[in-house]
């Protein structure tokens, strides 16, 4: 057992009993006692996320910053995807779409931006044309020119949903902390990706150029409500993680499709054409590019 390993199996240890799953499943003599915590418990709670270090301009020797698309088809993304339906399941598991709309909508959560440099704020009034697609019928139609109001049943409305949901972009940056004397990754953003709203019934409209990214979460701003929220846990369900932990610790699969460059930080895609082989190859040189920097401070 590594050093790693030994670290981590601490924290764990140490992490309090209240962020089990079902805590007091097994003392409940009712339904309804399940998940209520002792005062000794809500005593050990630690309600914060673990705070990042203060990391001065001048100690950053080196830095780059890259996008990730995080593909919810691949197994180690599960997590951030399951799950979709939350009628026949607890309440303590969803999935991280869900936790940011909740909170979103409950006013939580407002560092919510149009892109990923975080200029324009977007409010839940101006979300309602991303997420939400209203239709009328051709009754609907009818009546309308007939100067008669339109019934409810002739009108249509698709919500987006966390189904629907195809992928998480994230932004970050990899610097060089001299003073540490290692390289660090600090999550800036993440935004849910899906289908546009407008055409994602349309069966003629390739699924590939149909995404869209909804809207982007400025990080830093997000970490107490995702801390709070937990992910379910494959290999121990009486120690889930949250959110927060999953994404900092880097616990999924993302590729590089942009990095920060001269050419106005433009994507891979936009020089490398038509060749997914080529693009996946270009994305696993800069993450190479970015990995032999560490090696290379410590290099003569």
């Amino acid at each position: 057992m590594n050093w790693k390993n030994a670290v981590i199996i601490g924290v764990l240890g140490l992490l309090p009993v209240s962020i089990m799953a079902q805590a007091n499943i097994l003392n409940a003599k009712l339904p309804t006692d399940i998940g209520k915590k002792t005062e000794a418990q809500i005593e050990q709670d630690a309600d914060a996320p673990l705070e990042y270090g203060y990391v001065d301009d001048r100690d950053i020797l080196w830095s780059k910053t890259v996008w990730e698309i995080i593909d919810l088809d691949e197994r180690v993304n599960f997590p951030l995807y399951y799950p979709t339906d939350t009628i026949g399941i607890g309440k303590d598991r969803r999935s991280l779409y869900h936790v940011l709309m909740k909170n979103i909508r409950n006013g939580k959560l407002t560092e919510v931006y149009t892109d990923s440099y975080f200029t324009e704020k977007r409010t839940l009034a101006d979300l309602a044309a991303t997420l939400q697609k209203v239709d009328t019928t051709d009754l609907g139609y009818e009546q309308l020119n007939a100067g008669e109001q339109i019934s409810p049943e002739f009108i249509n409305k698709r919500d987006l949903t966390a189904a629907d949901i195809e992928e998480y972009r994230i932004k970050g940056i990899w610097f060089f902390d001299k003073r540490q004397g290692e390289l660090k990754f600090r999550l800036l953003g993440i935004a849910p990706v899906a289908p546009d709203v407008n055409f994602i019934d349309d069966e003629s409209v390739d699924p590939g150029e149909n995404k869209v990214e909804l809207f982007w979460i400025w990080y830093p701003a997000a970490r107490q409500i995702l801390h709070d929220a937990k992910v379910y846990n494959q290999r121990n369900s009486a120690r889930p993680i949250s959110f927060d932990m999953l994404l900092n610790a880097r616990r999924f699969n993302g590729v590089i499709y942009k990095e920060e460059n001269v050419h106005g930080d433009r994507e891979i895609d936009d020089y490398i054409f038509d060749n997914a082989l080529f693009q996946l190859l270009e994305a696993n040189r800069i993450k190479e590019h970015i990995r032999d920097r560490e090696q290379d401070m410590w290099a003569y």
